[in-house]
């Protein structure tokens, strides 16, 4: 059976060039109906950290991305940690078979000088611990050796064993390192593919040395081309924001970021780039992913993502908002939508067309839920403050008192009228009631907003706009 791991450092959030590497791992379990694996790997013990953990948890679980098995978490799978495996002795086990192999050795240090190498020595120096010196144990490696492997990415690579050289696998804090931790774990775990970034190629010779000190047989690897940014080096902070909980807090879709990460490298036909990847599993094949760097486009996921955003039923994408709107905190906008719900879905409906994240819904449909919204500042110069804005709108609010159509259709003759008033331009005339009635001078259309609102919305918000005009104009 095949059997794949994720294991981040529960160091920082969840990178997207993780979860991307976790999306492809995961794809390709759930094609071959295999078993997925979290695997915490905390032994870092000065960076990790539990809020990190639950963090990168939470994040795996919002993109959908949920694995087979683990320790029973109150009737859930948590993930392995390294920590908890250190404690159990599993890795001082392994790495004395190595000694005992004459594969690794102990190595004594000055107590001055701890950096400092002493001697080695395949007997435990009982005496130099007692005296307080730093003891690690290194791994021997074998002299005059190719080490070759086939990636699934790369293909057939080889390395000589003479330019790795000696290496540390049990630290002095008892700890065990990256390079043995991950085998003595992918060995009792089974883990058949390991899908990694490229950056860990330098690793796989020193672990496919100490695979075959053991005699176990190793996994199949694939070092996946690392994700940029913009100026070719890896994707970091200095690109932007990178993580997944802040494309959360912006107002992207889970599916959307996961659409725009497979897109990273995995090859799909043109014109078929967006797409649902959970009904895209049968399609996963390795020989798809490329080989080259991808960069990192914010303006092309945030297109991805407006994709899907206008794709989801209504109904659907109102609860989905409701809940962006819950995890920021918002509960008294939460309640409001839940006041009236047709009113709310079709406020909803008429604003999607103009946004791509929850975040831009939530900013151009705040004003349709609130009455204390602000006019923004531009508006305010270009409209409100000219001789134009209070006849303008006096005489709309004549005009939508004495109307009785509310239709889209019944709105726009109103307008229409008005602007056959020639007080200013249409375009003034159109610009000033739809700064009036939402603050804003981008909006869904006026007409649709003035059907939506309705006539006490609108009535009551040109009263208020009427007021301000006269007491700011120039």
């Amino acid at each position: 059976m095949v059997r794949t791991r994720f294991a981040p450092s529960p160091t920082g959030y969840l990178h997207v060039g993780g979860a991307r590497t976790a999306l492809f791992n995961w794809l390709f379990t759930r094609k071959e109906r295999g078993k997925f694996i979290l695997r915490m790997e905390d032994t870092d013990l000065e960076r990790s950290s539990i809020e990190y953990e639950k963090l990168i948890i939470e994040a795996m679980k919002w993109l959908g991305l949920l694995w087979d098995e683990g320790p029973d978490v109150g009737g859930e799978y948590g993930p392995y940690r390294q920590s908890e495996r250190k404690k159990a002795r599993i890795y001082d086990r392994y790495a004395k078979e190595l000694i005992d192999m004459k594969k690794a050795v102990y190595v004594v240090y000055d107590k001055e000088d701890r950096k400092k190498e002493l001697f080695e020595t395949f007997d435990y120096p009982e005496e130099y611990i007692q005296k307080g010196h730093d003891i690690t144990i290194k791994f021997k490696m074998p002299k005059g050796v190719k080490i070759k492997f086939h990636d699934l990415a790369k293909g057939d690579m080889e390395f000589l064993s003479d330019d790795i050289g000696d290496f540390i696998i049990m630290k002095s804090n008892g700890f065990p390192t990256y390079n043995f931790a991950v085998v003595v774990d992918d060995h009792l775990m089974e883990i058949t593919h390991v899908f990694r970034g490229d950056d860990h190629l330098s690793n796989t010779p020193k672990q496919l040395a100490i695979y075959e000190s053991f005699g176990w047989k190793a996994p199949v690897f694939m070092h996946i081309p690392l994700i940029l940014g913009k100026d070719k080096s890896p994707l970091s902070k200095r690109h932007g924001a990178t993580s997944v909980d802040h494309f959360r807090q912006e107002g992207y879709l889970p599916e959307g970021l996961l659409n725009y990460l497979a897109l990273l490298g995995w090859r799909v036909e043109e014109g078929k780039e967006i797409f649902n990847i959970f009904e895209k599993v049968e399609e996963f094949e390795t020989s798809l992913i490329s080989n080259k760097n991808v960069v990192f486009d914010y303006e092309k996921l945030e297109w991805v993502n407006g994709k899907h955003l206008r794709s989801i039923d209504i109904e659907n994408l109102c609860y989905r908002f409701r809940d962006y709107l819950m995890y920021l905190n918002m509960n008294e906008l939460v309640d409001l939508l839940d006041k009236d719900k047709p009113y709310s879905m079709e406020v909803i409906s008429i604003c999607r067309e103009k946004v791509n994240t929850m975040k831009q819904l939530l900013d151009i449909s705040m004003p349709f839920f609130i009455e204390s919204f602000e006019y923004e500042e531009r508006y305010i110069e270009d409209y409100l403050k000219k001789d134009f804005a209070a006849p303008i709108i006096e005489r709309a609010l004549e005009m939508f008192r004495k109307n009785d159509d509310w239709t889209v259709e019944g709105c726009e003759k109103v307008m229409r009228d008005l602007a056959a008033e020639k007080i200013a331009s249409k375009k003034k005339t159109f610009q000033t009631i739809r700064g009036a009635i939402l603050g804003k001078l981008v909006t869904p259309g006026l007409f649709i907003s003035l059907s939506v609102l309705g006539k006490d919305r609108v009535l009551r918000r040109l009263e208020k706009a009427l007021n301000l005009a006269r007491s700011v104009k120039n």
